[in-house]
């Protein structure tokens, strides 16, 4: 309980309106707070008379209790509903880029679950689930905003690549630094001015090798004439010889393969980007976005 409780005051906003909204005293939410952070042994929330804020350590403590209370509430459906069949209509967004798995993915779902009807919003852009009736939206991030509803489904890698035409004119970049001066396909939402690489672990000192990978990130300002708002279209910008981008890898896979897009920084990979679905309320779930988020975390378990 005193998870459920540091999730709704989180969400809520205050002590007071988490109390109501459980049917709990104030004065039992403020114990069950104080019982789950002397548990944690760190605090939680800064409290003051105006606003609640999460902590380092609430911060880190906020997403796995949400996934703890997921797994909770997945079990009881479970049992309480194992023959449930999810049906209905299923209003669901993500990105233009990721769309083609995204409906691969979908199409085996509603061939298990033919009563389900799905509803597909394709934007490149962050919804409010509420006022535009989303039930389920993807999102590829590297931190998730706490105060979001979600579950961690996969993760999403990326490669840097060009076109042989641009680098025969431009040259081929060696270290991450040298992407500073190039010119890169940008996007809107997603790392426009500053890209994050990782070190790959077979390029680590041995003597390092169960240490820590935080010495081995790599951080570059970038810039360039084109930017946009979706990443197909900076897919054909690289194909046209434009510059530099940072796709999805699944995207760039067969161009890469074919040769009209070679990989670069061979010693790096862009940092892995988490993929969460993100819907409204844990409270209201409906089996049949139950059903979606169990079947896609099946579906996407080694990446997106």
């Amino acid at each position: 309980m005193a998870m459920q409780v540091f999730v709704t005051v989180v969400d809520s906003g205050s002590q007071s309106a988490a109390a109501i909204q459980l049917d709990l005293s104030r004065p039992v939410v403020s114990r069950y707070l104080a019982e789950l952070e002397e548990w944690v042994g760190a605090r939680l929330l800064h409290r003051t008379t105006r606003r609640l804020s999460l902590t380092p350590a609430g911060n880190e403590v906020l997403e796995r209790c949400r996934q703890l209370l997921d797994a909770a509430g997945e079990m009881q459906q479970a049992v309480s509903h194992p023959q449930q069949q999810p049906k209905g209509l299923l209003r669901i967004t993500c990105s233009t880029a990721f769309g083609p798995q995204l409906m691969q993915a979908v199409a085996e779902f509603v061939q298990r679950y033919p009563a389900v009807t799905i509803d597909f919003v394709m934007l490149d852009r962050t919804v409010n689930l509420v006022e535009e009736r989303i039930d389920l939206a993807i999102r590829m991030t590297r931190r998730l905003d706490p105060n979001l509803i979600a579950r961690k489904l996969s993760i999403c890698r990326s490669t840097v690549c060009a076109s042989p035409a641009y680098l025969r004119q431009h040259g081929t970049p060696e270290e991450v630094e040298d992407l500073a001066l190039h010119q890169c396909l940008t996007h809107s939402y997603m790392g426009k001015s500053l890209w994050h690489f990782d070190l790959k672990q077979a390029y680590w000192p041995a003597e390092s090798a169960d240490g820590d990978s935080s010495q081995f990130q790599r951080s570059v300002a970038v810039s360039g004439g084109i930017s946009a708002n979706e990443a197909t279209i900076l897919l054909h910008g690289a194909l046209a010889g434009a510059g530099i981008a940072h796709l999805p890898a699944s995207s760039a896979a067969p161009y890469i393969a074919s040769g009209q897009l070679v990989a670069l920084l061979p010693r790096y990979e862009p940092t892995v980007l988490d993929v969460y679905g993100v819907y409204a309320s844990r409270k209201h779930m409906s089996p049949v976005l139950r059903s979606m988020l169990d079947f896609l975390a099946a579906r996407f378990v080694e990446s997106w």
